[in-house]
């Protein structure tokens, strides 16, 4: 019945900030970015893989995000990456804080995690 996930919305503070870490540091390319003048409100559409996409979307004064990351929903959004010490190099290459590496004790993979501008909790998992 369902196949994959096609797209994950996102919601952020600072259009410009979140965009400039979206697509110059975290390298997604851009579909298409819409200006929606009725909502005050950018869409910015990014290709993830061939097959998932990331909608970041402004809005003017967004409520923030509840508690952190123990909250109800969403808890974190994992990207898949073949080599998670190089990932985590190019991060903090770009000033972006990633956390100690962890093994995951169920599959015995590495993973990690680092916050986009607005603390949203992002996961590197090794494949």
């Amino acid at each position: 019945m369902f196949n994959q996930i096609d797209h994950v919305a996102i919601i952020c503070s600072d259009y410009i900030k979140s965009k400039h870490f979206y697509t110059d540091i975290l390298q997604f390319k851009v579909v298409q970015e819409t200006y929606r003048e009725a909502r005050d409100s950018y869409k910015l559409d990014l290709q993830v893989s061939a097959t998932t996409q990331i909608e970041l979307f402004s809005f003017p004064n967004p409520p923030a995000r509840v508690d952190r990351p123990e909250a109800c929903g969403l808890r974190h959004l994992a990207f898949s990456v073949d080599d998670i010490e190089q990932c985590i190099d190019y991060l903090e290459s770009h000033n972006v804080a990633c956390e100690p590496i962890r093994i995951d004790e169920l599959t015995g993979k590495q993973f990690t995690f680092f916050n986009d501008p607005d603390g949203l909790p992002l996961e590197l998992y090794q494949s």
